[in-house]
């Protein structure tokens, strides 16, 4: 999928009125996760994304393998996109499952191993859910 379909896709499901808003939602995710989790399964997950997507998770990110939970990293996807919080979540499972679409499941699978699942966490299953209904 190249980068036209890739956010053609993503403003369809997000339902934002244009790219800019589209492309906001895709790199607020993307980056944040990209915080979250090491450079080299940011590296990994992002090699099958399209070349404008891909930067989003490694390119763009100043400090990987940040530790925060679910609840910061929707704050932290909130403030970037300029949407309020529940809008951002929301926003970051559709884009998790476009993400999903494109990357070997071996590489998907490292990503959810890498976040943990305990309460005090406040289950970053959420981020999936949308990728689990489907299945």
């Amino acid at each position: 999928m190249n980068f036209d379909e890739f956010t053609g896709q993503a403003q369809h499901r997000l339902g934002t009125p244009g790219t800019g808003e589209t492309l906001r939602a895709i790199r607020a995710t993307l980056m944040t996760l990209g915080q979250r989790i090491p450079e080299g399964n940011a590296e990994d997950l992002a090699a099958s994304l399209p070349i404008e997507i891909k930067w989003y998770l490694t390119g763009a990110v100043h400090e990987h393998g940040q530790r925060f939970d679910w609840s910061e990293f929707v704050e932290r996807v909130s403030e970037i996109e300029g949407v309020d919080p529940a809008d951002a979540a929301y926003h970051a499972r559709i884009v998790m499952d476009l993400v999903h679409a494109q990357v070997p499941e071996s590489d998907f699978q490292q990503l959810r191993d890498m976040l943990p699942e305990s309460e005090s966490d406040e289950n970053w299953r959420k981020l999936f859910e949308i990728v689990d209904a489907a299945d």
